[in-house]
């Protein structure tokens, strides 16, 4: 059947996923890809996150921090640069990669809603937990991961579930079951026990030698932040090598695919809950003994969403028509697997995060970055409790600020106003800080990525369009937003 957008505006998104899911072809099963393998053939899948990072590891060319754990696994399989989230938190980007769908497309665009309303996926979306169990794979969301590395057991799904995971640790299947496993760190998330990393490393990032952004002020508490985040990710490394090695430890490394990723961008000023590079751009590395050629580094366009659809693949499950992720590694007649390239572009979402209400989507290419802010109205400072209590970096230039010592591109951030809309020259402009959407030379490129986005917010039922409902927010940010 197709869809036109006039068809699709005159069904709601739930009627819309139903009529879509109709019918068994419609719906994910085991394909023929391992149908003549024993189960115990069929590879396990470790899927890693990493909470708040970007591609600041040292296999990606950032200087200073080590992550030699990291830069092995790149080594022995692919590192993805061109990889980013649909969401720049964590509730949003991880509700649309448990289901490969933009979080848009099923009501989970606002950060921690639906958490006490009944709300439920729209038919016939189905985590994809469920299509691994139907394979016969067990599936664990870890918490005890290896000795000394704990995973955090999230969730933070913007929907109500049930059984999401059979258990919290691979060693709970029966023998010779595959598994599918999520595994979450959480020591990369901004925190109180962040104070206490450089006392956990041997060599712990110098703040007088870290590369700011130019968008950050040069001023020591800037530099010591910088470099506690970057020591968090040399913690983490550590935590991936002792969960690599248990793998080796139980003999089930040679048979398990394993996928580091972060669950979206670093969480500092332009990064976290917005939709420059900094709050999308993720590290995605995937390593797969005997199946994918090592060394490799692929600069494909890859969305989050991506994962979803691909290990299903992998696991020899026909993922889902109505997914909106697309499989990037297909198999070979020799049994290897390849890359598949499936994006010109890229599109994320920002909503609700917290009690901050806001709507911005952005469209990326190779070259250039589209951003449209649908309430430019709200500054980019607008009240949130979280980071006013969490980032240094943002009360320092708020200060600085007032004192007239930001330099003009630092300044950007505190403007009373958003653009209405953004271009950037990704390639000449990495730090997106030159605004090129009233550039008469940059208009044919403005109007095609507008374009672009006004389709994809008609084809795929945006459902950030519609206000939301207050019963929906969750009691401790309706207080904030309504004084309720």
């Amino acid at each position: 059947m197709k869809w036109s957008a006039k068809t699709m505006r005159a069904h709601n998104r739930r009627d819309f996923l139903k009529a879509l899911g109709l019918g068994v072809a419609a719906m994910a099963t085991p394909g023929s890809l391992f149908a003549k393998q024993k189960a115990d053939s069929r590879p396990n899948i470790l899927w890693i996150l990493s909470e708040d990072i970007s591609p600041e590891l040292s296999c990606y060319g950032t200087p200073l921090v080590q992550t030699p754990n990291l830069d092995k696994l790149a080594g022995r399989g692919i590192r993805f640069t061109n990889a980013f989230t649909t969401g720049p938190v964590c509730s949003a980007s991880r509700s649309a990669m448990i289901t490969g769908m933009f979080q848009t497309s099923i009501g989970a665009h606002n950060h921690r809603s639906h958490r006490d309303d009944g709300y439920t996926l729209p038919e016939p979306v189905r985590l994809i937990t469920e299509y691994f169990r139907d394979a016969g794979y067990f599936t664990a969301n870890v918490k005890t991961a290896a000795p000394g590395v704990s995973g955090s057991g999230k969730t933070d799904f913007n929907f109500e579930f049930k059984n999401a995971f059979d258990g919290d640790d691979w060693n709970q299947r029966k023998s010779g079951q595959p598994f599918f496993a999520q595994l979450s760190i959480s020591v990369t998330h901004r925190g109180a026990h962040w104070k206490n990393l450089p006392h956990q490393l041997k060599n712990p990032v110098d703040p007088a030698k870290v590369k700011l952004p130019p968008y950050y002020p040069d001023h020591p508490v800037a530099r010591e932040d910088w470099a506690t985040y970057l020591d968090s990710i040399q913690v983490m490394d550590g935590y991936v090598g002792r969960i690599l090695k248990r793998l080796d430890d139980e003999n089930l490394a040679d048979n398990t695919v394993v996928i580091f990723i972060g669950d979206h961008g670093r969480c500092h000023v332009r990064g976290k809950q917005w939709l420059y590079d900094g709050g999308i751009h993720i590290p995605l590395i995937v390593r797969w003994p005997g199946r994918l050629a090592a060394g490799q580094v692929c600069d494909d366009l890859v969305s989050a969403i991506d994962i979803s659809a691909t290990i299903l693949k992998i696991a020899g499950v026909d993922p889902p028509k109505y997914m909106e992720g697309k499989v990037f590694l297909e198999p070979e007649a020799n049994g290897n697997w390849k890359t598949v390239n499936q994006h010109v572009y890229i599109i994320a979402a920002r909503d609700r995060c917290d009690e901050t209400v806001d709507r911005i989507r952005c469209v990326r290419d190779k070259q250039y970055k589209y951003i449209r802010n649908f309430m430019p109205e709200r500054p980019y400072t607008q009240g949130n409790e979280y980071k006013e209590q969490s980032y240094p970096m943002l009360n320092l230039m708020k200060e600085l600020h007032t004192q007239g010592k930001l330099t003009p591109v630092q300044a950007l951030f505190m403007a009373p106003r958003k653009p209405d809309e953004e271009l950037y020259d990704i390639r000449n402009d990495p730090y997106e800080i030159n605004n090129l959407a009233a550039s008469p030379e940059h208009r044919q490129s403005l109007e095609k990525m507008r374009a672009i986005l006004e389709r994809w917010i008609e084809e795929t039922g945006d459902m950030g369009r519609f206000p939301e409902k207050p019963g929906s927010i969750t009691p401790r940010e309706r207080k904030r937003i309504y004084g309720e």
